[in-house]
């Protein structure tokens, strides 16, 4: 594991919170790190709700069938993609968006977790009317986020099988592992 990509592997799924509020300072620097991802043609199609509202997300918690941590989250921001911006890539651009706010959260001492929304249409509909989310609009996922009451170590998922020099066919994982390393 590269010390310098500290920050990245700290990055963990953190399901169990403290219940404290999320300072708003906090917040706004994680939606500052979505809106600083990249996006197709820069259309940056992603929009936000943010909810801290203890009975809201006490009801997104019991609409979306894997969110029972918003129970104790301080908040949850719901990644949108306005259709009508870029209905060609404002998935990709929200999930780079969700990926900035998940590396930004370990960053500043927080814990969160990627809840997928979309393609569940059950899923996406439901919390887009909950949300009171406009047509045009897709909804990528929740993230919840808190004040983490677990810790999950830093860790790497490096796996040399997976990747090929040039084009798959051409070597095993260990032939690249033993290049990469000369």
């Amino acid at each position: 594991m590269d010390p310098r990509l500290k920050a990245l592997f700290a990055r963990r799924s953190v399901r169990r919170y403290t219940g404290a509020p999320v300072a708003e300072a906090d917040l706004r620097a994680l939606l500052e790190a979505a809106m600083a991802a990249p996006s197709a043609r820069d259309l940056q199609p992603w929009r936000f709700v943010v909810v801290t509202g203890r009975e809201r997300l006490d009801r997104l918690a019991g609409i979306h069938p894997y969110a029972q941590m918003l129970k104790t989250a301080g908040a949850c921001i719901a990644v949108c993609g306005d259709r009508k911006v870029n209905a060609d890539f404002w998935v990709q651009d929200c999930a780079a968006a969700t990926e900035n706010i998940l590396v930004a959260a370990a960053m500043l001492g927080l814990g969160a977790v990627w809840l997928g929304v979309h393609p569940r249409a059950e899923r996406e509909d439901a919390l887009k009317q909950y949300l009171g989310l406009p047509e045009d609009f897709g909804l990528l996922c929740l993230i919840a986020v808190g004040h983490p009451a677990e810790s999950p170590s830093p860790r790497t998922r490096y796996d040399p099988d997976k990747v090929r020099p040039e084009n798959w066919g051409r070597t095993t994982g260990q032939d690249q592992n033993r290049r990469m390393e000369t």
